[in-house]
């Protein structure tokens, strides 16, 4: 499946579950309090299937899957056309409603959506998700400073425990946004633990905050490939000696892990001058050759030291972690997880809201989009992680006292609760606006983010 089609599918799936969850809080809540629901719809636009049940209310599947609503009994919001709300229905309309139970109905969805984001994580531990765990490969700049290590794995970064390189990575991007140096515990092959202090206090001013282990200094294990030989540059200093499938494993002595270690190890050669015995595996003989590197140009022009090699691109890794739980165990589990994501959620709107955090970090549905099909791809487990994360996200957005959103008509509720009538229709009909406003503000923003992560 193309990666166009699968994130167009995935993002209906994806909306078609999350939003339908919330639509049913509302509509669950509505009934338990009287009110009449004349539609369910899941989906926008012509009906292409529906039934009605013995309460009046019309079940329909609508032509456009991007979302869904649920339509209540209300005399202030009746459509052009509607007749009057009959006499003996009133009781049953949602302005009728006490201010108390109005509250309850809006906020099912987004509570809706909390519930299943704790059940779709549960699912997620018992079910498994495989990763890649903390390990570090790389390391130069802070993180040599650090004393981090090759092969060290990353447990703890502050007082946050972390099992996977995403939970450390996350962490550490935290703390340089906020300026503060990470304490970082480390536990090496052999099992030893130790304790650094990566300061990332001393990145410079308006830092990339998409790329803040790039700028320490620090690359994962995982995302390192083998130094094999995919292309060699004629008349270049490899040309004579070495071979397409070529794997390069020392530089005079120096043992060679990966393709980032042969850059530094080749730049280091460059700088000193002179020749170097530069061994191959090729097809399991080992082989050296005498070799110096030469100036050579990127494409846009910036010079480094180099042998003329391209690599060959490799597959990635097998996974080298598991999150995986048992059913009983999986529920502390599931809830602690919901509020690390919240936690990691809301932490991040505060940091846009007061400047420290880049608007950049602000995604749409493109982004969600990509995101839904990748975390498909990479197994049901992910798939689970995503839309327990991305339902959450909904609950968390419905909540802000946006008036067109959930939190914002329950400000609307809770100022009538407090001076005892409703807002005025011209107050309410301004927030409305404001709101509409807003909303368009952050989605524009958001959709621009998007375009400019995209692959051109």
């Amino acid at each position: 499946m193309s990666e166009l089609v699968g994130s167009i599918w995935w993002m209906l799936v994806a909306l078609g579950v999350l939003v339908t969850f919330h639509e049913f809080g509302h509509y669950w809540v509505a009934r338990r309090c009287g009110v009449k629901v004349l539609r369910f719809s899941v989906g926008f636009g012509k009906p292409l299937w529906s039934r009605r049940d013995r309460h009046g209310t019309e079940f329909c599947i609508a032509a456009i899957p991007l979302g869904g609503y649920v339509k209540m009994l209300d005399e202030n919001t009746l459509d052009e056309g509607d007749a009057p709300v009959a006499a003996s229905d009133r009781a049953q309309a949602f302005n009728r409603k006490p201010v108390a139970q109005r509250i309850a109905i809006v906020a099912a969805g987004p509570i809706a959506n909390l519930v299943l984001c704790v059940a779709l994580l549960w699912a997620m531990f018992v079910v498994g998700k495989q990763d890649y765990s903390a390990t570090v490969g790389h390391v130069q700049g802070l993180a040599a400073q650090a004393g981090l290590q090759r092969g060290e794995r990353i447990v703890k970064v502050g007082d946050r425990e972390v099992a996977t390189w995403s939970d450390a990575a996350t962490a550490l991007t935290i703390a340089a946004i906020d300026g503060q140096d990470a304490r970082i515990e480390a536990e090496s092959a052999d099992g030893d633990v130790s304790t650094h202090t990566l300061k990332l206090s001393q990145l410079p001013a308006g830092f990339d905050q998409e790329n803040v282990l790039g700028l320490a200094g620090m690359a994962w294990q995982f995302q390192l490939p083998p130094a094999v030989i995919g292309k060699i540059a004629p008349g270049s200093p490899a040309a004579a000696s070495l071979q397409p499938d070529d794997q390069i494993t020392a530089i005079d002595g120096a043992p060679i892990h990966d393709l980032a270690d042969l850059q530094a190890k080749v730049a280091v050669l460059g700088q000193r001058g002179g020749e170097a015995m530069v061994e191959v595996d090729r097809e399991g003989e080992r082989l050296a050759f005498p070799m110096a590197p030469r100036r050579m140009k990127t494409p846009d022009g910036v010079e480094y030291w180099g042998l003329g090699i391209e690599a060959k691109a490799t597959e990635m890794p097998p996974y080298d972690a598991l999150q995986r739980l048992n059913p009983l165990a999986a529920i502390p589990a599931a809830f602690r997880e919901t509020g690390k994501i919240a936690s990691d959620s809301l932490g991040m709107m505060r940091r846009m809201l007061v400047g420290q955090a880049s608007v950049k970090n602000l995604s749409g549905t493109i982004t969600i989009a990509r995101a839904a099909n990748a975390s498909a791809e990479r197994g049901l487990g992910w798939f689970l992680w995503f839309l327990g994360a991305v339902s959450l996200s909904l609950a968390i957005i419905n909540l802000l006292p946006i008036p067109v959103l959930d939190g914002g008509h329950l400000l609307y509720y809770l100022i009538e609760l407090v001076k005892g009538s409703p807002l005025s229709e011209r107050a309410m009909a301004a927030g409305q606006y404001a709101g509409l406003a807003a909303l368009a503000g952050l989605m524009g923003l958001a959709l621009y983010n998007d375009i400019l992560r995209l692959p051109f």
